[in-house]
This record gives C-alpha cells, structure tokens and sequence, in this order.
C-alpha cells in the first residue's frame, strides 16, 4: 500500500520493498499542505503503484491535499490498483497551474484495466472562481494574468480504461463536469454524492460518452447542469436509484452537433426521484444531424416541481438562434413508464423532426399534476407533440392527445442508411 501522509508518503506492503526504496528518494522531505501543490507526491506513489497488480495508493482521512492538473496513466501499469480516497483533495486554483489555454481534465485515469476509485473522502474542484469568470479584455495590464482560462477542467475523467469502479466518494463545485467516463468499458458508479450549486454553469454530474457496459445507481446529484448526460458512442447503460435535483435532470444528447453522427443504445433509467429539476427524462439531438438513439426506457420516475418530466428534442439549440436544417438524429423505440408526480410548465414535450419523426413512443402509467405558479410564470400546462409516433398503453394524466397513434406514414422514412449505427 501507498499512503500520502502530512510528511510524504510511506509504503506499507512489505511485499515490495525494493520498489520503496527506489521511490521513497523522490519525495523525502516534501510537506503536504493545503498551501502547496502535492502533485509530485501523487505522481512518484503512483509509479510505485503502477508497478505492482493489485496495489492501493491511500489518501487518509483528516488530511487535505491541494494537487494541480494530474493523470494518472497506462497503458502499461499492472492491473486492479485502489485508489483509496479517504482525505480531501482540493484543485489548484491559481491560474498559472491550467497555462493561459487551460486544460479539460483535472484528475484523469487514462488506459487503465480494473481502476478503484472509492472511500469516504471529497474531491473539491473549488470551482467559484471559474464561474465568475471575467473577460481578459475588461480587466487592467496588471490582473490578466491572473485570470483563469476561458478552458474549464472536468473534476475527475476516466479514458480508455475497462472494470472502473468509483464508489463512496462526494466531488463537490467541479469549475464544469464533475465525473466523466470516455471510451470505457464496464463501468460501476454507486454511493456517489455530487454536489454544486443549481447555477453553477455546465457542472453535469455524470457524463458518459463512448463507453459500453455502464451500471451508476445509489447516488445523489445536485448541480447546475445534467444530473447524467449521455452522450454517443453509449450503450448497454443502467441508472437506478437516484436522487436528481436541483439540476437539468438526466438526459440523453444533446446529440448530433455539428452534423455529426451520434449512436445511442440500450438505456435503462429506473427508480429515479428528481426534485426542481428543468426537465426530468429527455432525449435531445441538433438539427443536422445523423444517426441513432433506439432501446430507451424510463421506468418508475417520481418528479416534484419538475417544469417539464417528459422530453424529446430534436430542435435542441442552447443559444438564441440556430440554423434550420433537415436531417436530424433518428429516435425510435422509447417506453416512458410510471412516471409520476407534479411539473411547473408542460407534463410533456415531444419536439420531432419532419424528415425523421420519432416512432415507438409509448406511454403508460404517465399521472403528472400541475404545480401553479404565480403570473406571469405559468407559460402552459398543455402537452405538447409533433411528428412524434407511438402507442399509449394506458390512459394518461393529463390525456397526452397529441401522441399519433401508430407509425409514421411510408413517405416519411424513419431510417435512412445513415442513420444505421
């Protein structure tokens, strides 16, 4: 085992001695302290680490570390390393730690085989500053310097890594996405609590892109953006028992940008409770896109003072204006299951496109109650759809008559070869 400690770090496998030997040089005499960068210490217990299968590297509790950008990389370090999370990490928040182009990732485990990262402990991206970021332009000679870059760094990323595991730890006021997954394969998240305030901008949750075989359930997220955006290249993607809220609620997309392709498969969210959330389950793709999003179920979704529970769409834009544009990513295949509870704005909005209408749209066990709000707030509490195609199972509350039964007509083909994924 390796322990970063107030005075360094000190090995505890007897097993592999040799190895601390060799390492322990690296770092004799460093203080670890909230007013430094610890990164050195971090990286020389990680070579040792790396070195050995089965290995845990221990954060202990009490302690606080401050660590600048880090990745803790492979390909080539042996498999099933614990990262054993029981103190507090806190990012730099100097400017000169991120360059003056910034970076997108603060903590990173890259090309790893069976990567832990669990424990008690709190990853704090001490985001504050980001997100009150001031234009270089509006400040004097003598303060831009000091300006953090326009560039916001994910608290904690894993890429290329396979069995990754993150569990029992809380990561709290990211400065954008607090948990990020890329090009990975069997993921667990679970016992995990997020946390930053409702306007903290572009802070998601969890966000999962390119990887396969995802299992997140047991967590709390509260932040200013998704709880759980899904994005594409996903598949085979299971969500349970969590709490969202306050936040943008779990989504997947947006996809498409940029005339892209975007693939999304197999998605399960379950068990869910989200609390003042701007939406609660949604689909949402750019106009221009191509592709896929098949094999989606929403199922037992309990919304409070959610404004709009139920969405798909496909006109998704995040600005004032963006341009019309025909193709778009396909959808098809989406069961909305008991979803229950009250909303602020519409029970449902089902935006789809002409050139490729949603189909397999059911609804079934959909009781969702008007929250009035005062004037001039209340905008509609009328369902709204368009070219969105499927069944209703059971009766809707509110009635959703706006769902066409059935399957788009032969002219309007749901599926063209580029929508194949």
């Amino acid at each position: 085992m390796f322990s970063l400690h107030s005075q360094g770090y000190r090995y505890l496998d007897q097993g592999i001695t040799s190895v601390l030997c060799r390492s322990d040089a690296l770092i004799h005499g460093l203080k670890m302290s909230v007013k430094l960068n610890n990164r050195q210490a971090f990286e020389a217990a990680w070579a040792a680490a790396c070195k050995v299968e089965a290995s845990t590297v221990l954060v202990p509790s009490g302690l606080e570390f401050v660590v600048g950008p880090i990745s803790f990389s492979g390909p080539y370090c042996k498999p099933n390393i614990l990262f054993q999370l029981d103190g507090t990490i806190l990012a730099q928040t100097s400017a000169r730690a991120w360059g003056s182009a910034g970076l997108l990732q603060w903590l990173e485990f890259t090309k790893l085989t069976g990567i832990a990262v669990q424990g008690s402990g709190v990853i704090n991206g001490r985001g504050q500053d980001w997100w009150t970021y001031a234009d270089p332009n509006d400040a004097d000679d003598e303060s831009v310097e000091m300006l953090l870059p326009r560039t916001k760094p994910t608290a904690l990323r894993f890429y290329g890594s396979s069995n990754v595991t993150v569990a029992g730890i809380t990561i709290v006021n990211s400065s954008q996405c607090h948990l990020k997954f890329d090009s990975c394969e069997g993921v667990m998240v679970h016992d995990l609590s997020v946390s930053s305030p409702e306007d903290s901008p572009n802070t998601d949750g969890i966000h999962l892109q390119n990887s396969r075989g995802v299992d997140i359930h047991h967590a709390t997220l509260a932040c200013g953006d998704d709880c759980i955006s899904i994005q594409t290249g996903c598949s085979d993607v299971n969500i349970h028992s969590v709490n969202c809220g306050p936040g943008h609620g779990i989504s997947i997309g947006g996809l498409g940008r940029f005339n892209t392709k975007a693939c999304v498969s197999n998605v399960t969210v379950r068990d869910v409770k989200m609390f003042r959330t701007t939406t609660g389950v949604r689909i949402k793709t750019w106009q221009g896109g191509s592709g896929l999003v098949q094999g989606v179920r929403f199922s037992n979704i309990q919304v409070t003072e959610v404004q709009t529970p139920i969405m798909i769409d496909q006109f998704y834009c995040d600005r004032a204006t963006c341009r019309n544009q025909t193709s778009a990513v396909a959808v098809s295949g989406v069961q909305y299951e008991d979803v229950r509870g009250t909303f602020t704005v519409r029970p449902a909005h089902l935006a789809c496109s002409d050139s490729s209408p949603c189909s397999g749209i059911t609804l079934a066990g959909i009781q969702l109650q008007p929250l009035p709000l005062p004037q001039p707030r209340r905008l509609s509490y009328d369902p709204f759809c368009w070219q969105a195609f499927g069944e209703l199972y059971t009766p809707t509350v509110p009635p959703i008559p706006c769902l066409q039964i059935g399957r788009p007509a032969a002219g309007n083909s749901v599926l063209s070869d580029g929508d194949l994924c």
